[in-house]
């Protein structure tokens, strides 16, 4: 209790931690504080409505925790937020239209959690990528792969007659076309496996200076993406080399092991269509892995994007690579 009175506090960092309970109700007591972060804890129940008073908060994370509810419309009185992180929960029901006011908003990820309905369409959610609601099946509207839709409790007979007739039929021609296409594949003889790397593509290990000029510092300008145990750059080295550095965050727990485990397993794969493992950096303080770096983008911009289109076939392609790579594995 006596934490939640210190009203001038003006950060709260608690990340990384095994705290387990729920948020107080008195958490907006704290009205002076700028930065709360709470992840990577096991925090559950729901988010306080008190949450919405703290109107000096820029910043906050409550990712990576077991947090229930919805998210709240008070979030929407936070006049001055400008990031928050409520990923990797058990969240549900509608994202507020109340966040559309928040004008100095520019990061809201809610992937990974259990929300529905349509995205805000206003306000800072007109900046904001599908990577930001990734992995919320209910999500529709906007950016999304899926156009918001309406719940009728009746369909007109045009609809009907779409679900009865031409999906079955569609169904039946793709599972039809996956067949020809597999079979195609067998005749060509396509080895699923393939040798061990050539030896030219076995580098030396990098140094951490290398990696940190070929990555410009690690700027935002290059990062590709996040995982549970850090963050993948673009780096361009010496002769224009251009590779994938996945860079481990070694204040999480685990991410030493994972790292020796990543290297022995991907030291030990041979298979055409997984990432290849080139070279590594390691000392005290910084661990990264250097990958084949996959220059066409990511496979959701190509399926969810409406600035790209793949045709049937190619589809049909990558399942099938898909598939020969989790054989494999």
């Amino acid at each position: 209790m006596s934490l939640w009175s210190l009203k001038d506090l003006v950060e709260l960092d608690f990340s990384n931690n095994s705290l387990v309970g729920s948020l107080p109700p008195y958490f907006g007591n704290l009205n002076a504080i700028t930065v709360v972060d709470l992840s990577r804890n096991h925090l559950s129940g729901s988010i306080p409505t008190m949450v919405g008073d703290l109107q000096k908060l820029i910043y906050l994370s409550l990712a990576f925790n077991e947090l229930q509810g919805s998210i709240l419309e008070s979030l929407g009185k936070m006049i001055s937020l400008e990031s928050a992180d409520l990923s990797n929960n058990i969240l549900s029901v509608m994202i507020p239209k109340s966040l559309e006011a928040l004008r100095y908003l520019k990061d809201f990820n809610v992937s990974f959690n259990r929300l529905e309905g349509e995205i805000p369409s206003k306000g800072p959610f007109l900046n904001f990528t599908s990577q930001f609601f990734m992995g919320n099946e209910e999500l529709c509207g906007g950016f999304l792969f899926r156009p918001f839709k309406a719940r009728l409790v009746h369909h007109s007979w045009r609809s009907r007659f779409l679900l009865i007739v031409l999906v079955p039929l569609a169904v039946s021609f793709m599972g039809l076309g996956s067949i020809v296409m597999f079979m195609f594949r067998r005749c060509r003889n396509v080895p699923t496996q393939v040798e061990s790397l050539p030896a030219t593509t076995i580098l030396a290990r990098i140094s951490y200076i290398e990696i940190e000029r070929a990555t410009q510092g690690f700027d935002q300008c290059n990062l590709l993406g996040h995982g549970g145990f850090g963050s993948v750059y673009k780096g361009i080295f010496a002769n224009w080399m251009v590779l994938a550095v996945k860079e481990f965050n070694l204040q999480i727990e685990g991410a030493f092991k994972s790292f020796d485990t990543e290297c022995e397993v991907l030291r030990n794969l041979r298979q055409r269509n997984l990432t290849k493992a080139i070279s590594s950096c390691t000392n005290m303080d910084f661990k990264a892995l250097l990958l084949e770096y996959m220059p066409n983008g990511s496979l959701e911009q190509w399926l969810h994007s409406d600035d790209y289109f793949l045709n049937m076939i190619q589809r049909l392609d990558i399942m099938v690579d898909v598939a020969s790579a989790l054989e494999y594995l």
